[in-house]
């Protein structure tokens, strides 16, 4: 069964301009008329016009404005769907959000406390395989790093380059990435939406609980997964190997902020789990995230597509060249 679609259909608002065109158009003929007026005799302004042809002026409008029709058509891309299959998935739309802080890279949990979250997040999308998920990077801000998809290998290739040097703003700010979660969501459909929110939590951003409450009121679940260890452990700086230090020579400490992370999600009736376990920590989540509400959602992924925008750009050059052999005078007698 073929597929029509429009890869870029909101170039297609274009097409509102076509009015404006033949308004204007419309003006500058009552314009011309009324200028024409203002030159004087009419038998001799006649006689002066006698060989220009409103017609053929008219008809050199209407094949611009076809054409224009047509580009604006042909940059929307038509297309339609060769093979491949479309699957119809019930499920929910999921933002992982991860700290990609420095604090990150300590070594309470094996190997690091990066690495064991992106095998937290790699496990889950796996094992949710028809939730729609998207992507949020954060430190001192934060970054939408993947829109919502089903794409598991695009997720591979951005969950493999996250690390705490692509993002130059370091801190926690989990109130951006709150923010973050709530624009990579106003794109979701009428279907269950919430936040795995990957973190140490070592923030002292007063504002998160607020945006909490407002992602509450918008229907977005916050569960929030800690990782690391109240105790605490050492920072290793990646270009050294060794632990970080302060001002004063001090090892830097990165303790588990584990009240933040609960009253979070608790704000919207989430849950927190301790990320000590990847296939226990995943098992948690699936469990309470199985009670949802499950929408279905047309994935066509797999479809291979055809466009057909030359089909639009071969007439629209061709109407354009005709146009401009097209002379706006006509044949007069001796």
């Amino acid at each position: 069964m073929f597929d029509w679609s429009f890869q870029y259909p909101l170039a297609l608002w274009l097409l509102a301009l076509i009015p404006i065109f033949i308004i204007l158009y419309v003006l500058y003929i009552f314009w011309r008329r009324n200028i024409v007026k203002k030159i004087g005799d009419k038998g001799l302004v006649k006689e002066l016009y006698n060989s220009f042809s409103s017609t053929k002026s008219f008809l050199k409008f209407l094949f611009l404005l076809i054409a224009f029709a047509c580009g604006v058509v042909a940059i929307a891309n038509p297309r339609v769907s060769e093979d491949g299959s479309s699957d119809v998935r019930s499920g929910i739309d999921i933002v992982f959000a991860l700290d990609l802080s420095n604090s990150m890279l300590a070594t309470d949990a094996q190997p690091d406390r990066l690495t064991v979250a992106k095998n937290l997040i790699h496990t889950l999308i796996r094992q949710m395989p028809d939730n729609r998920f998207s992507i949020v990077g954060f430190a001192g801000k934060a970054y939408i790093q993947m829109p919502l998809s089903f794409d598991k290998n695009s997720a591979d290739v951005i969950l493999s380059a996250a690390h705490p040097t692509a993002i130059a703003a370091q801190g926690t700010s989990v109130n951006d990435a709150l923010k973050k979660t709530e624009l990579a969501l106003s794109t979701s459909e009428d279907r269950y939406k919430t936040l795995i929110l990957i973190t140490d939590g070592e923030t002292h951003d007063e504002d998160a609980l607020i945006t909490a409450g407002e992602l509450r009121e918008k229907g977005i679940m916050i569960n929030t997964v800690g990782i690391g260890s109240v105790g605490g452990a050492a920072i290793i700086d990646p270009s050294t190997g060794n632990p970080k230090r302060d001002a004063g020579g001090t090892v830097i400490i990165s303790k588990l902020n584990e009240p933040l992370l609960q009253q979070l999600a608790a704000t919207t009736n989430g849950t927190y789990v301790y990320l000590n376990d990847v296939n226990q920590a995943a098992q948690q989540i699936i469990t309470h995230l199985s009670t949802a509400d499950k929408k279905s959602f047309l994935d066509t992924s797999l479809l291979n597509y055809k466009s057909l925008y030359m089909w639009l750009s071969l007439p629209m050059l061709l109407l354009v060249f005709v146009e401009f052999f097209i002379p706006d005078k006509k044949k007069v007698k001796a």
